[in-house]
């Protein structure tokens, strides 16, 4: 490394060209499983290979090219959840399975095998109320309700497993001549990416070679999906093309493109699909490279293979086809079968939990920026919100306040007193929240890097030593969080006896754990990176940010004594990081079009069990107009998580420095967070206790109004509240749509809205708790009566009423 290198990153230009990033034409195993689609099911099920006991079903499938078996377990657990697992039955080596994400060993239900014939299996929950049947050639599973078939598996002949295997140059043995969906050329090779793939000046050595997987399900009936994010794109998906698959892959992308499909920061492989009278769940448990593929056909025939009357029974039905295709591990997947949203939510949050109830305070409005230069201007930022009569309650600061980037220290000439500068803050009962990421710099005197180093606590390189990135503190080691030894010792850095100047009011932020690896391959990590257990980073690359969160909020549990809830904000997350805090959207942009997006995006993000979700207010990159960032507040004040930021190269813009009007209808947005707060957090604990979400899309609360299902500028708060923002600049009206039993009313209606006036609604019957008395509820019902819904107004300024 030069020495340029080792300096500090001062810049954002590493993060900005999208030039880096793959489309799915670069990604080697996608290339190789598209190759097998025009092809015939080559799998066959060996039912009469089939054991069970009190946990599943389990059976051979073989390859009839390469006669290579794999092994299929079937379980049924509790709450209608079926789970189908595919692995190798004896591998090289074993392949990853994701850890710690699941809450607990699951409660299985006893599957029963019913009636079928030889050339099928029929297994049946304890109820009978659903059915597995399994067809064994070619090898393809449908998921029955009510002798109604929901769900298929394989049906598309989609099934992909590359088996783990030695390599030898210009190996061309008979297993490989027959297999058709190989090609042992060495141009071929070179081509699918098989041992080495190439992107840039990147060159991916693969050790174990080809291992990726893939399967089909195709969803009966149903033709909107939603899920599987993080994409800034539209809350229902999208059907796809050939080369234009939704992607997981844990990415930091500055500036995002929006109505794109390239993965980003997080990623939940979790896909929630429904219809008229039913909703499902298709829980895809991989922490790799992950593609997905949509395609919804909208008039097809399907006939249930089966013996028995039913067997002649067939439907004209749309059906949406659902591939997956993960670059390694193992096949793994949950499906939900709700038939209800409700359901399906509470299925899920039993697979990975609910959302961590937040402490209160973090339900207010966070005021951050790269970066608050110093401890006077912290003072007098706290002191603005004084003057102008503008409640907040969280200070934040980026990572300029640390000594060169190095985490858990202080810039002793910015910050020369930092607990004095927290103590201001305590008297006013706010609280701070300041940056910590997993990169490490490269620094023997730092005691944080020497320790860590000591302890062989950092992610290797595949020649075995420590893997080293540039990031903003120049050359860094990254931490190993995926071994609990070092989550331990992570932890135990939030002690007030180790971090140095921090008290109980402190909080903390991760970000750049994608992880960001400024001069890596699409910004990351190398894949082939060695952790934990002697895992390749290709394996588990989607859940380091997980693992990252987990370790800092067990540090301020810990912190504590247990008697305090943590509040961590984290950049990069998977399935289950709802029970560790909080998720945002990331490096927005200052655009009308990123304030739009970032309803479906949070949406998605709800549905996916994180509730505890935000969108930067203003826009993270770029300079807001005062009407931007004044319909800015007044959305994110109807948003979970609640934060104003920006880079460092915009200009300031704390609430008050846009004229004096503007100021008032900001005071008045963040006011109304207030007023709402009680209601805010009623909506967590139930999020915690009972899996619901908080920021929710219309068909969850109006299941049967088919036109709501593709709605997604407007959302439910609860139960209870409708929230429309207005996301368009001059708006002088807004289409909102209101849902119910009414269908007069199943239309858009237009409502007039000024600088000051967020169209909302109360649903009828329901109450919502308020804080404040000097605000107060005024029913402003339009022309007619709504079943569904009273329709209400909610006003910035002295009219402010619901």
């Amino acid at each position: 490394m030069d020495a340029a290198g080792k300096e500090e990153i001062s810049v954002e230009d590493e993060a900005v060209d999208k030039n880096i990033f793959k489309d799915c034409s670069n990604i080697a195993f996608y290339r190789r499983q598209k190759q097998q689609l025009s092809r015939k099911s080559m799998y066959r099920a060996l039912l009469d290979s089939v054991t069970a006991d009190r946990d599943s079903t389990r059976f051979q499938i073989i390859n009839e090219a390469t006669k290579a078996p794999l092994l299929a377990e079937v379980y049924g657990i509790e709450g209608n959840i079926f789970r189908l697992k595919i692995n190798e039955e004896s591998p090289l080596k074993p392949r990853y399975e994701v850890p710690d994400v699941l809450t607990s060993k699951l409660s299985t239900v006893r599957l029963t095998s019913c009636s079928g014939d030889s050339g099928s299996l029929v297994l049946a929950d304890g109820k009978g109320d659903l059915k597995c049947h399994i067809t064994a050639n070619p090898f393809k599973v449908d998921l029955v309700s009510e002798e109604e078939v929901v769900m298929s598996i394989n049906s598309l002949g989609q099934l992909y497993f590359e088996h783990l295997q030695i390599r030898l140059k210009q190996r061309a043995t008979k297993e490989n001549e027959e297999d058709a969906s190989v090609d042992t050329s060495q141009e071929n090779q070179e081509d699918l990416g098989l041992w080495e793939e190439k992107f840039g000046k990147f060159v991916d050595v693969k050790v174990n070679g080809p291992a990726s997987i893939g399967l089909d399900f195709s969803l009966h009936g149903f033709e909107h999906l939603y899920g599987i994010p993080q994409h800034a794109e539209s809350h229902q998906l999208k059907n796809t093309g050939d080369g234009d698959a939704y992607r997981l892959y844990n990415l930091d992308v500055y500036g995002y493109k929006i109505h794109d499909k390239m993965g980003i920061y997080g990623s939940v492989p979790y896909l929630l699909a429904h219809k008229l009278g039913r909703t499902l769940g298709i829980f895809w448990l991989n922490a790799s490279e992950t593609l997905v593929e949509i395609n919804t056909e909208p008039e097809v025939k399907y006939t249930l293979t089966q013996t028995g009357p039913a067997a002649a029974k067939q439907k004209v039905t749309s059906r949406t086809d659902v591939h997956w295709m993960s670059e390694s591990g193992i096949i793994d997947v949950f499906l939900l079968t709700g038939p209800t949203p409700s359901d399906v939510f509470k299925q899920y949050s039993h697979l990975t939990g609910t959302q961590a109830l937040p402490p209160l305070f973090s339900l207010g409005y966070h005021q951050c920026r790269w970066n608050y230069e110093d401890e006077q201007d912290v003072k007098a930022v706290d002191a603005g919100f004084d003057e102008h009569d503008i409640p907040y309650d969280v200070m934040w600061l980026d990572i300029e306040h640390t000594e060169g980037k190095r985490y858990f220290t202080w810039d002793k000439k910015r910050f020369p007193n930092p607990k004095r500068m927290q103590e201001l803050l305590r008297s006013k009962k706010r609280k701070l929240v300041v940056i910590s990421d997993p990169h490490i710099k490269v620094d023997l005197d730092y005691s944080v890097y020497a320790k860590a180093k000591e302890q062989g606590f950092f992610v290797r390189n595949h020649e075995g030593g420590d893997f080293e990135g540039v990031c903003w503190p120049g050359l860094s080691s990254y931490l190993d969080f995926t071994n609990p030894k070092v989550r331990e010792w992570y932890s135990g850095l939030f002690a007030f006896s180790a971090y140095q100047g921090s008290t109980d009011i402190l909080y903390v932020w991760n970000d750049m754990n994608e992880p960001s690896v400024f001069r890596g391959p699409e910004l990351t990590m190398q894949k082939n990176a060695i952790h934990h257990g002697n895992w390749e980073h290709r394996e588990l690359h989607n859940i380091y940010g997980f693992y990252h969160q987990m370790a800092t909020a067990e540090g301020l549990i810990q912190r504590s004594k247990g008697k305090e809830r943590p509040f961590v904000l984290t950049r990069s997350f998977f399935a289950g990081s709802q029970k560790y805090g909080a998720v945002w959207t990331g490096d927005n942009t200052a655009e009308w079009s990123y304030l739009k997006i970032s309803i479906p995006m949070l949406l998605t993000l709800s549905v996916t069990g994180i509730s505890f979700c935000g969108a930067d207010v203003g826009g993270f990159i770029g300079n807001p107009d005062a009407e931007l960032l004044v319909r800015w507040y007044q959305a994110g004040a109807y948003q979970p998580f609640f934060r104003g930021h920006a880079t460092m190269d915009t200009k300031r813009r704390e609430p008050w420095l846009f004229g004096e009007e503007h100021t008032r209808l900001i005071r008045e947005a963040i006011r109304q967070r207030y007023t709402l707060l009680p209601y805010w957090y009623s909506l967590f604990y139930h999020a915690h206790v009972a899996s619901e979400p908080v920021m929710r899309p219309l068909w969850i609360e109006f299941p049967d109004a088919l036109e709501a299902f593709g709605v997604e500028d407007e959302y439910m708060l609860g139960s209870a509240l409708l929230v429309h923002p207005v996301t368009e600049p001059k708006a002088t009206v807004v289409d909102v749509f209101l849902p119910g039993s009414n269908e007069f009313w199943r239309q858009k209606s237009e409502i007039k809205v000024s600088a000051g006036l967020v169209p909302s609604g109360v649903s009828e019957g329901e109450s919502v708790p308020c804080l404040s008395p000097s605000f107060w509820w005024l029913p402003a019902v339009l022309g007619v009566p709504w079943s569904g819904m009273t329709l209400r107004h909610l006003l910035v300024g002295k009219e402010h009423v619901l």
